[in-house]
């Protein structure tokens, strides 16, 4: 496989990405206020769930058709002896499609090297320990800011304040580490790194703006609800601590890849008002149930797979590619 053959179907890849992900995504952004009014009418776990793959779902087509049909029909049908040139159409989506994928990978860069700075600096200046009930040690930060917080990527931990600890009655701070607890179960923070991973449409334009927030929202509304557990005497005590962590004042600055528990003040009205006026949860689905619906999904999409990876299927998108190159 010579280098000439290997640019080539590295330029199809980055240009098939930024068509695809670029069309999928400006659609995604045009729907992104019908796509919250539709989550507004959902339990905030699934409206999340909801906007997650909303988000999401662009950046994952355009990979699975550069991995499912660009490349398997390029590497099967395109001869490696070919001199053909790739036209300055294909170059230049190539270009993009490189640029979005590298200001992506250095936002995630930035956050992740910000990230691990300042959990070093925590573990240093403050003490761990493994209170009763907890999966992971915590660090406590010998500090008086409203600190309560859902640190790193694939092994969180919770980070908390003396002055959250000292402000906080006992079924309070229960209550908020519940909260935090319920933001670790679901991965939350993975998922603010996948968000940061996935490229926007078009270099340089924030599109998903809208979308990211209404996410970190109704992820928020998922925890309280789940910290909560329907009872009312519980979300009284999670709107009291919302409230007095909110009266500390201004907190340390966190980036994207922490949950913390009161992160934007705008929503906290909000949050407060639903916890007031919260009802008995419904019950969940039996897991026999959801690992069925898990089954048909990954069913589906095998079927599909396969459909994509036929061989008449792979030699239209040659076709195509053909036309594109030049």
């Amino acid at each position: 496989m010579n280098v000439p053959y290997v640019l080539r179907l590295l330029c199809l890849c980055l240009a098939s990405f930024f068509i695809v992900n670029a069309l999928l995504g400006l659609g995604a952004a045009l729907a992104s206020r019908a796509a919250v009014r539709m989550a507004e009418t959902m339990r905030a776990r699934t409206a999340a769930h909801f906007l997650f793959a909303v988000r999401l779902l662009p950046s994952a087509v355009g990979i699975s058709a550069v991995v499912g049909l660009c490349v398997p029909s390029y590497l099967w049908l395109e001869p490696q002896a070919t001199a053909e040139r790739v036209g300055w159409t294909c170059l230049t989506l190539g270009l993009f499609g490189a640029l979005g994928l590298l200001l992506s990978f250095a936002r995630t860069a930035r956050s992740v090297a910000a990230s691990a700075r300042c959990n070093r600096l925590w573990r240093k200046a403050g003490s761990q320990t493994q209170p009763a009930g907890e999966p992971s040690q915590t660090v406590i930060v010998d500090k008086e800011g409203p600190l309560l917080a859902i640190a790193g990527v694939f092994r969180p931990q919770l980070v908390v304040s003396n002055g959250v600890l000292r402000a906080l009655s006992a079924d309070e701070l229960d209550v908020a580490l519940q909260h935090e607890n319920a933001h670790r179960l679901s991965r939350d923070n993975l998922k603010r790194l996948f968000l940061l991973l996935a490229p926007g449409p078009i270099p340089f334009l924030a599109s998903f703006s809208s979308l990211d927030r209404a996410w970190a929202k109704f992820s928020e509304w998922a925890a309280d609800d789940e910290a909560a557990a329907g009872d009312p005497l519980r979300a009284l005590s999670l709107a009291a601590a919302l409230l007095h962590v909110a009266r500390m004042g201004a907190g340390p600055r966190l980036n994207f890849l922490y949950t913390s528990l009161v992160a934007r003040d705008d929503d906290l009205s909000a949050r407060v008002d639903r916890l007031l006026r919260i009802q008995p949860a419904g019950p969940l689905p039996p897991p026999w149930a959801r690992g069925h619906a898990l089954g048909v999904g990954l069913g589906i999409a095998a079927c599909v797979s396969i459909l994509l990876a036929s061989a008449p299927i792979l030699a239209s998108v040659h076709r195509l590619l053909e036309l594109f190159v030049h």
